[in-house]
């Protein structure tokens, strides 16, 4: 357990642990782009998952805790079980929103992507799929800055996540430092998408699938994964032919 508690500073589905200098692994998609069958039997198996969780701790003998590391394990396959579902129906879909497969629309998201890069984050990777995209990155987020955000230090936090925040963002974007990035890059693409498409109303769906990358292995394969994201869903044969994808040039290839 990493020493700074950052339960509730993220908001939403974002981790609830974010230790400093970590890689995040963040999947997005266009509002409504999941039937709504699939949505209800996710959150049929996360109340069981839930259950089965209260279940273990009801069951603890008194003064002590379940395994946390059994926990962790449980939540963890959870989480992989249901985004190898949800990538498959989002892969697959030929129906629902699509927005993303107009050039100018994946273009848009793109450029948001690309243009945070040495700002708020180290942009590893990103690929933009017709209803969806994903990315890999190392958010700036100093010691210094994990304290105060940890003690809720609210002047000194603000002051220092102006330094690494867009000039524009408001107050409450300077709340989280993950919501943040996420609700500013999701907010801007989505204005600038909805005028291209001539629409209105919400173009994201506000929850996002997050992982922690911890290991340099993992980021290989998480990276390669992102890659080759449109292969794997037939669309192109070649993953260097997919114009709206971005990966990171290392020296030894291993991840940071």
């Amino acid at each position: 357990m990493n020493q700074y508690d950052y339960k509730g500073y993220y908001g939403r589905n974002l981790p609830h642990i974010q230790p400093p200098e970590a890689t995040l692994f963040v999947t997005f998609r266009l509002d409504g782009s999941l039937p709504q069958s699939v949505i209800e039997q996710w959150r049929v198996e996360k109340k069981q998952l839930e259950m089965t969780l209260v279940r273990w701790a009801a069951l603890s003998p008194p003064g002590t805790v379940p395994d946390p590391d059994a926990v962790a394990e449980e939540k963890l396959k959870h989480h992989r079980r249901w985004f190898k579902k949800f990538e498959e129906v989002l892969d697959g879909a030929q129906t629902g929103p699509l927005w993303l497969k107009e050039a100018a629309v994946a273009a848009i998201v793109d450029e948001g992507l690309r243009h945070r890069d040495g700002k708020v984050y180290r942009l590893d990777a990103f690929c933009v799929m017709p209803n969806h995209a994903h990315v890999v990155f190392a958010p700036y987020l100093t010691e210094e800055l994990a304290v105060a955000l940890a003690e809720k230090r609210t002047q000194e936090r603000q002051m220092a996540l102006r330094q690494i925040l867009p000039a524009d963002a408001d107050e409450k974007t300077c709340q989280f430092v993950l919501a943040s990035i996420m609700g500013a890059l999701k907010g801007w693409t989505a204005r600038r998408c909805n005028e291209i498409l001539n629409r209105s109303g919400q173009f994201w769906q506000h929850e996002s699938y997050d992982h922690i990358i911890r290991q340099p292995g993992e980021w290989e394969r998480v990276v390669n994964y992102v890659i080759n994201n449109p292969v794997k869903a037939g669309l192109v044969v070649n993953a260097q032919d997919w114009p709206w994808s971005y990966r990171r040039q290392t020296e030894s290839q291993q991840g940071p």
